[in-house]
């Protein structure tokens, strides 16, 4: 039976207190530093000579979309009941939202060190301290809005100008893509300044801290920030039903420079092997409420 991932604005107490719960146990177990450990080893730039699946690349939507089933199948390993809820970042923008309670998400990082002090993933409570990752220190950081240089949340606006283009992906099929869904939403330009962050990206840049770069499942926010990026494939999908779901359709050629770099529609995704096919829809396992 399909389950029902909430917006977070809309979780009542015991759904934040069991949510919690369980990712907080499924750290104890160890097995929450096995999916930070995994987004790092598959976190690779198009600069580099090898397959990307993660991130700059047309799986970026499939590759995510089984990592928070994976996520989601192990917290309900421990409670049944719970699901991944989604952040809205273009209506829930500022520090003072309800997902920076102390009940979810806790607060900002303090100055100068950016370390997280309070909430459930507050280094000092015990609960959560930073094993795997490719910067020093055992604490949990963020830096919301970056005050000292500051940078906004997506804007409904920035949503829908990359829901509103009917193509899925455009070659060179990296982070170069000039348009195309997929590099719209996932958010990489040519532009300089913080104008070169859009939607997905620039949420990362805004939380700051853990949530820059390949460790940032470190911060537990990164599963309510990809669960909205899901709904918004799931909402592209919707609005153009004509258009090929998954670009390319067949690999790159030995000739092109993505030859072996990035996955076809019906190439298998590693570390699961499962091909971005099997991933277009979610029917039956979950839907999304409000």
């Amino acid at each position: 039976m399909a389950h029902t991932r909430k917006n977070q604005s809309s979780l009542s107490r015991a759904e934040r207190r069991r949510f919690v719960d369980a990712v907080l146990k499924l750290k104890r177990r160890g097995e929450y530093d096995e999916f930070v450990r995994t987004h790092i080893d598959y976190y690779v730039s198009d600069g580099d000579e090898r397959l990307r699946v993660a991130h700059m690349t047309p799986s970026f939507f499939p590759w995510h979309r089984r990592f928070l089933l994976e996520f989601e199948r192990a917290l309900q390993r421990i409670d049944s009941g719970v699901t991944v809820p989604y952040w809205d970042w273009t209506k829930d923008r500022s520090p003072a939202s309800s997902l920076w309670g102390e009940d979810l998400m806790g607060g900002n990082g303090r100055g100068p060190d950016r370390k997280v002090t309070t909430g459930p993933f507050a280094h000092r409570n015990g609960g959560w301290v930073i094993k795997e990752s490719i910067t020093e220190g055992e604490f949990l950081t963020r830096d919301l809005g970056r005050p000292r240089d500051p940078i906004g949340l997506p804007t409904p606006r920035d949503v829908a100008w990359a829901l509103d283009d009917p193509r899925y992906d455009v070659a060179p099929w990296d982070s170069r893509a000039p348009q195309g869904f997929r590099n719209k939403l996932e958010g990489w330009t040519s532009a300089t300044g913080k104008e070169r962050w859009r939607n997905h990206n620039r949420v990362h840049r805004w939380v700051g801290g853990h949530m820059l770069g390949g460790a940032s499942v470190n911060d537990p926010v990164f599963w309510l920030h990809h669960a909205f990026v899901d709904l918004l494939w799931d909402r592209w999908q919707r609005r153009h039903p004509r258009s090929a779901p998954y670009l390319p359709a067949r690999p790159p050629g030995p000739r092109s420079s993505q030859y072996r770099r990035i996955v076809a529609r019906h190439e298998p995704m590693p570390p699961w092997d499962v091909e971005p096919d099997a991933l277009l829809g979610h029917k039956g396992l979950y839907t999304y409420g409000g």
